[in-house]
């Protein structure tokens, strides 16, 4: 009984809303009007339309896809290598050093002209030599003066001091000369000499000059003895200078003689 009523419910329903569609007015047209001042219109959307399927490429859609650069493959980034420095960069396995440019070999020194030393004479006195000296002056490095005997002459020089009262005056003045640190002396023992002391014999007057100027710095007044005027001559040994020759130092010195002279005895 109770399906029969739920049918003759739902029936009874159904013939309502059949009366009412039939029944029901045409809907009222949309007004054109323009909508009033200060409110906003609604605007409805464009549907979307149904996909089209896509059409050949064209000339200019295909020029364009040539003109775009293609996009570069992105490099990983390569970690560092543990235990070194990120800030070094790592050196190539096959780099090969630049070869060190050539060492210039050293430049030998110039060999010095070999010296050439020469004896100008002879002078017949000390003072000629002194000047014969000066006027050879720049073709000469550095010189000396000597003296010799002449040929066959036969002349000593000997320093003394003077004969002194007694021989106990003499022995008390050697003591003093021994204590000066002079040595070769002795006490002449007879004729006019008795009591003089001999301070040394020189062939040369150059030696025994030099023999009184060192006794004359130890405060003892000396003489020369002997020699004889002429018995003497005097040389000028000489280094020469650089492009000099023997005989052109000869000519200036003015000396008549020029002999070889081993260079070690000019100091």
């Amino acid at each position: 009984m109770l399906t029969r009523a739920l049918i003759v419910v739902l029936a009874i329903l159904n013939v309502g809303v059949a009366l009412w569609w039939m029944l029901r007015g045409e809907p009222a047209p949309v007004s054109a009007e323009a909508p009033p001042t200060g409110v906003a219109s609604l605007q409805l959307l464009d549907t979307p339309k149904a996909a089209v399927p896509a059409a050949a490429p064209t000339a200019a859609t295909t020029a364009l896809a040539d003109a775009t650069p293609e996009p570069k493959p992105t490099v990983p980034p390569v970690a560092p290598a543990v235990g070194r420095p990120t800030d070094t960069p790592p050196t190539p396995a096959n780099t090969t050093p630049a070869a060190a440019p050539p060492t210039p070999a050293p430049t030998a020194p110039a060999t010095p002209a070999a010296l050439v030393c020469v004896s100008l004479g002879p002078f017949a006195d000390r003072d000629t030599a002194m000047a014969a000296q000066a006027k050879a002056g720049g073709l000469v490095q550095r010189s000396r003066l000597r003296e010799v005997p002449k040929p066959g002459a036969s002349s000593t020089y000997r320093v003394m001091m003077p004969a002194a009262a007694s021989r106990e005056e003499a022995q008390a003045t050697v003591k003093r000369i021994a204590a000066a640190g002079i040595s070769d002396y002795y006490i002449m023992a007879q004729g006019e000499d008795a009591n003089a002391i001999a301070l040394g014999q020189y062939r040369n007057r150059e030696g025994a000059e030099r023999r009184m100027t060192a006794l004359a710095a130890a405060g003892f007044n000396a003489r020369l003895v002997g020699g004889s005027e002429g018995a003497e001559q005097w040389w000028v040994d000489a280094a020469l200078a650089d492009k000099a020759s023997p005989a052109a130092a000869r000519q200036r010195s003015g000396a008549t003689q020029q002999r070889s002279l081993e260079c070690a005895g000019v100091r």
